[in-house]
């Protein structure tokens, strides 16, 4: 997806959709050239990719945590409404009491975890969750559609988290999924004062900047913000697809009568208008489950990874921050003018932080990459099916 070449070791919010904008997120050199052979079928193009596909699915034999959101409730008070979910968890883990777990957890008790795991862990790659605010283009809040949206993200959130190496054995993940009550265990979180002093130093390291990043975090970087460019194009475009699909979805249903009256008006053409009538009711049907699979598989999907994005922005500014701390307190040190001794114990400890920031950021990098790549093969394999399906049905593939 990059538009540059990248070493293969480097291999969010919802936008406006504004209409004037124009996007050329694919190359125009698609056309085959005069004299290049036809492929038998689309479909047939599709399943090479399946068969590969295949190839990469992973030994379910070897996971050993099962976790599955699902039954959601709406909870009213005086004061707010809101929705629990239940999390069931089945686990071969020893370090679990039990292998079966059953507890109700709401919205802001998956903010709680991320944001620890984020905070224990701030080179890892955390997985996004779903914004809490309604997004441009869902149903309004808290209807059937949104809490069935909501619900299958944040069941991907924990399932993404369980097949991690090191965040599925996160005690706070553990709580997450195996405490009847979160609330005491929310109280033990870093307090305000906490948060606002790293936030400060966070700012302070930005603006102070580095003076030696090393070349992998740069080429990293970079290819996050052409990711992120790109990722962000597709969604955007995909979303006006399925906008103006809706739209030609629409017309289509008021075309369709129009032809059945006026059949019954000709007698001479009847025949003719009412395959014509016919023809459009096929249209409507293939179009509006076209638009429903778009809307289901797609832009989850690339909705998903415009907030990956983000998360990514995040783990290397925090990496940048760790560095700019170290670098800062080591030039403290060659001025001679603070307690050395004291100093030099935080500056050593600091390498070691900046060493093993480092180094848990390249080891999450390419396991984000392998996930990243298979999630957005199969939902792109999967939407090139369903319009080989789409223009079959609707158009009709000529016989080789």
């Amino acid at each position: 997806m990059s538009g540059q070449t990248v070493p293969a070791d480097f291999s969010g919010h919802m936008l406006d959709l504004d209409e004037d904008e124009d996007l050329e997120v694919f190359s125009k050199n698609t056309s085959l050239a005069d004299g290049d052979p036809m492929p038998n079928s689309p479909s047939s193009m599709v399943n090479q990719y399946r068969l590969e596909e295949d190839e990469e699915q992973q030994d379910a034999n070897t996971k050993d945590l099962f976790i599955t959101v699902d039954n959601p409730e709406s909870h009213v008070t005086a004061i707010e409404t809101f929705i629990m979910y239940r999390v069931v968890t089945k686990t071969t883990r020893s370090e679990f009491d039990s292998s079966e777990y059953e507890v109700r957890r709401r919205y802001q008790d998956f903010l709680w975890l991320r944001s620890r795991l984020e905070e224990n862990y701030p080179t890892l790659i955390v997985h996004p969750l779903p914004e809490k605010f309604v997004m441009k283009g869902m149903v309004e809040r808290f209807n059937d559609d949104f809490i069935e949206t909501r619900k299958r993200a944040l069941h991907r959130f924990l399932n993404k988290i369980s097949e991690h190496p090191i965040l599925s054995y996160s005690q706070h993940f553990k709580v997450f999924l195996t405490a009847q009550d979160l609330a005491s265990h929310r109280k033990q979180g870093p307090g305000f004062l906490s948060r606002m002093g790293e936030t400060v130093r966070a700012v302070a390291n930005s603006v102070r900047g580095l003076r030696n990043r090393p070349e992998e975090f740069s080429l990293m970087q970079e290819y996050v913000d052409d990711f992120s460019n790109k990722i962000s194009s597709v969604d955007k475009v995909t979303q006006r697809i399925i906008k103006e699909q809706r739209e030609y979805l629409d017309e289509l249903k008021q075309y369709s009568p129009t032809y059945t009256q006026w059949a019954g008006l000709e007698e001479e053409l009847e025949e003719p208008l009412k395959g014509v009538a016919s023809c459009v009711e096929r249209c409507s049907k293939e179009t509006e489950e076209q638009i429903h699979h778009l809307s289901e598989v797609l832009v989850p999907a690339l909705h998903e990874y415009v907030l990956c994005a983000e998360t990514l922005k995040a783990v290397m500014r925090r990496r940048d921050n760790i560095q700019a701390e170290f670098e800062a307190k080591n030039e403290a040190l060659a001025s001679k003018k603070v307690d050395q001794e004291a100093l030099q114990e935080e500056v050593d400890g600091l390498a070691d932080r900046v060493e093993q920031a480092n180094n848990v950021l390249k080891g999450d990098w390419s396991r984000w990459q392998n996930s990243m790549r298979t999630d957005l093969k199969s939902a792109f394999i999967s939407t090139a099916e369903k319009n080989v399906e789409y223009y079959e049905k609707t158009v009709g593939y000529p016989e080789s």
